[in-house]
């Protein structure tokens, strides 16, 4: 049995970093105890504050990998994730400050009330069917949260793929900044270079890398297109700390998820259970290693019966009530709509099993690396810090 780590809202958990940060940059919401490892008071001595955002690197993948040696060489310690640990929730809480309890964004696919449909929330593209409204439509239909940029007393930017940074969630949580679009890893260093020099005004800079989360997914954590994407930001890291020494400037990097593997083998398929299919209102929503059930009351005892007696190997079943009341998305106050987006029931996948449902005219695809559960590996992930 793998161990486990829920996450930490009260003072070491990616969303305690982000009040840090918010508080040092002049932010008057306090939210969340700021992170323990590394204050607000810390942050504000500097000069400018920046965010790299180096998705799907968990904590074990840095200590696995030995071609690191300048982030590892400035790790400060490690922080949780938000539940789930995955991109959707996560990426918008270090985009937002604020937990998944907040800002009730709980997974890849979300059955959206407000629209009657489910979507891939971060394309916002619809999961089945044609879409009922454009994705720069939906944002200010679904999403009630500020930026994090809309609450700081600083110019910021954010830096992302130019493929993404125009997007329509990225827009919306990218208002109050300035943005900044780049073509491969070298462009997104040398933005940074050119908006933290010392000359510059004060700035916030949140800056988003995808490759080693791409790379995980399709070929594995430790496969060599991982490692080699790892190595090249590494490298690049290191150029840019000679780049800005005495610019004044607090350079943090971390993620937003860490990744396990998955074997083939340990894949449940719905369609290799009818039965349990039946009895679902709606397909399967969430993740494969945290997916949301959505189940009519009188169907509810054969719900739970069949995934005690058939699936108990391979996942935990829990009331989605349960999860919230117990802190898994953050504390209170909720989401007027979090309960709606997690359904009934929530399987969180035991070990490295997952859980996927194929729609008709979906394209099929394996994915190796996966993340979204609560083991160790996909929760924890580092906290790189320096001032230079």
């Amino acid at each position: 049995m793998s161990s486990t780590l829920l996450p930490d809202y009260a003072g070491g958990g990616i969303v305690n970093l982000m009040q840090s940060v918010a508080t040092a940059c002049g932010s008057a919401r306090a939210r969340y105890p700021e992170l323990a490892a590394l204050s607000a008071a810390q942050l504000a001595r500097a000069r400018h504050v920046v965010l790299l955002v180096i998705d799907g690197l968990g904590l074990r993948t840095l200590a696995r990998h030995t071609a690191s040696p300048h982030l590892q060489r400035h790790l400060l310690g490690s922080m949780t994730s938000v539940f789930p640990s995955t991109t959707a929730s996560a990426i918008t809480t270090l985009m937002t400050g604020l937990a998944p309890a907040q800002h009730g964004l709980t997974g890849w696919h979300m059955h959206m009330d407000e629209i009657d449909q489910t979507l891939s929330i971060l394309p916002l593209t619809p999961r089945l069917g044609p879409a009922r409204m454009l994705p720069d439509e939906l944002p200010a239909r679904l999403f009630d949260h500020q930026s994090l940029s809309q609450t700081l007393d600083r110019e910021c930017w954010v830096i992302a793929p130019r493929s993404i940074v125009g997007s329509a969630f990225n827009a919306w949580h990218a208002r109050g900044a300035q943005t900044l679009g780049y073509n491969g890893l070298p462009g997104m260093f040398a933005g940074l270079g050119e908006l933290l020099q010392a000359d510059a005004r004060p700035r916030y800079v949140y800056a988003y890398t995808p490759d080693l989360d791409s790379f995980s997914h399709h070929y594995g954590t430790d496969s060599r297109q991982a490692q080699q994407a790892l190595t090249d930001f590494d490298s690049l890291f290191g150029a840019l700390l000679r780049r800005l020494r005495g610019s004044n400037t607090w350079l943090l990097a971390t993620a937003d998820h860490g990744f396990i593997d998955s074997p083939t083998r340990r894949v449940i398929d719905l369609a290799d259970h009818p039965q349990l299919a039946a009895l679902l209102l709606r397909p399967l929503c969430g993740e494969r290693r945290a997916a949301y059930c959505y189940v009519a009351p009188d169907n509810r005892p054969a719900f739970e019966a069949y995934v005690r007696r058939h699936l108990a190997r391979a996942t935990h079943l829990y009331a989605s009530e349960e999860l919230i009341a117990a802190g898994w998305f953050g504390p209170p106050p909720h989401h007027p709509r979090l309960a709606a987006r997690v359904g009934d029931y929530t399987l969180v996948m035991k070990d490295n099993w997952t859980i996927k449902d194929w729609l008709p005219g979906e394209k099929r695809y394996a994915m190796v690396g996966v993340h979204g559960g609560i083991s160790t590996s996909e929760m924890r992930v580092p906290l790189v810090a320096l001032h230079v």
